[in-house]
């Protein structure tokens, strides 16, 4: 039986196309009650959902307990799940909430891409997912616009060189992860990483969406397909703003948005509209579809969103939906839409 979660060259990579993410249920914008967080596992669950990503970011450790509550008791080769390092929690009775006002957490982050650090990681991970393993450890916000690290981007990444990274390979061979990568909001780390070490699937976030993609599909895609790895595609409605958010992406100034890219969602949802398809539908395809996507995952703050976002990637586009979308520059040429 050929095996689906290996490349040809050995790595491995989801064998879901389709996962849920886990930022909604760190109640990063909103509150999400413990009872709605569960429903809407149950839901992803029950409509056949088998991928799911979360990190210690999340809620400093809230997502990671929800989801190990609901995931615990179920089996372990039945699903594929994710996590972060990078980002090591520490309990502190002057922890501050500003971070994550909707989940007060008594927890403080220190960064720590060192070897010892991303074990710890992984360990306390473990212990609140209620699991002996992780399928995927990406190493989390290890790039430019991440303006929290105590040190430069490229300073931090050589810590990771040379204590996370071979580290992770270590696990990866003592079998306590099946994979790993970086999981990213820009290209160049991914693009490091691929040129210094040996990762399996990368999680790009914010990079290829129908709003902005030029970059990931020139520049990335190629790099990706040359090292046989593959990409975990994450925010695909840039943070909602897609489907209508008043937010670009995440982040500080999320809410302050180009008006080049306001534009181009009124352009796009007038396409959208003469073909009769939902533009959320199609913006979810569109990430999907690139060879080197092996999946894609989308937060969810209600039972209603996720059965919305899962119908949406079963759901047929027209061909001549796409081809109005290039006709008029809207995405690029050569950009990959679904068959």
């Amino acid at each position: 039986m050929e095996d689906n979660t290996r490349s040809s060259n050995g790595h491995y990579k989801p064998p879901h196309r389709f996962g849920l993410g886990g930022v909604p249920l760190g109640n990063e914008f909103a509150v999400v009650t413990d009872k709605d967080a569960n429903a809407i596992l149950e839901a992803a669950w029950s409509a056949g959902i088998r991928y799911y990503d979360v990190s210690p970011w999340y809620g400093l450790g809230l997502a990671e307990r929800r989801y190990g509550s609901f995931l615990h008791a179920k089996k372990r080769s039945e699903y594929v799940i994710s996590s972060k390092v990078g980002k090591l929690l520490k309990a502190s009775k002057t922890a501050k909430h500003d971070l994550f006002p909707f989940s007060p957490s008594p927890n403080e982050v220190i960064f720590d891409y060192t070897a010892s650090g991303v074990r710890r990681s992984i360990e306390d991970s473990l212990q609140r997912l209620g699991i002996d393993s992780l399928d995927i450890a990406f190493v989390h916000d290890i790039s430019s616009d991440n303006k929290l690290l105590p040190t430069s981007w490229q300073e931090q990444f050589e810590i990771a060189k040379k204590g996370a990274f071979p580290e992770l390979t270590r696990m990866r061979e003592e079998g306590l992860i099946k994979g790993w990568g970086i999981g990213v909001n820009t290209p160049e780390p991914i693009l490091r990483v691929l040129e210094e070490a040996d990762p399996d699937v990368c999680l790009m976030a914010s990079q290829y969406s129908l709003i902005d993609h030029k970059n990931a599909l020139n520049q990335l895609f190629p790099a990706v397909r040359e090292k046989k790895a593959s990409l975990v595609v994450g925010s695909s409605l840039n943070a909602g703003f897609i489907s209508g958010s008043p937010r670009y992406n995440y982040g500080k100034d999320s809410y302050k948005i180009p008006p080049a890219f306001l534009e181009k969602r009124k352009r796009l949802r007038e396409v959208a509209a003469n073909h009769g398809v939902d533009l959320r539908t199609a913006a979810l395809q569109f990430s999907a579809s690139p060879d080197v996507a092996a999946a894609l995952i989308v937060g969810a703050s209600s039972e209603q969103q996720i059965l919305a976002d899962y119908t949406s990637m079963q759901t047929r586009v027209p061909a001549e939906f796409w081809a109005e979308l290039k006709a008029q520059n809207l995405i690029e040429q050569n950009a990959a839409t679904p068959v």
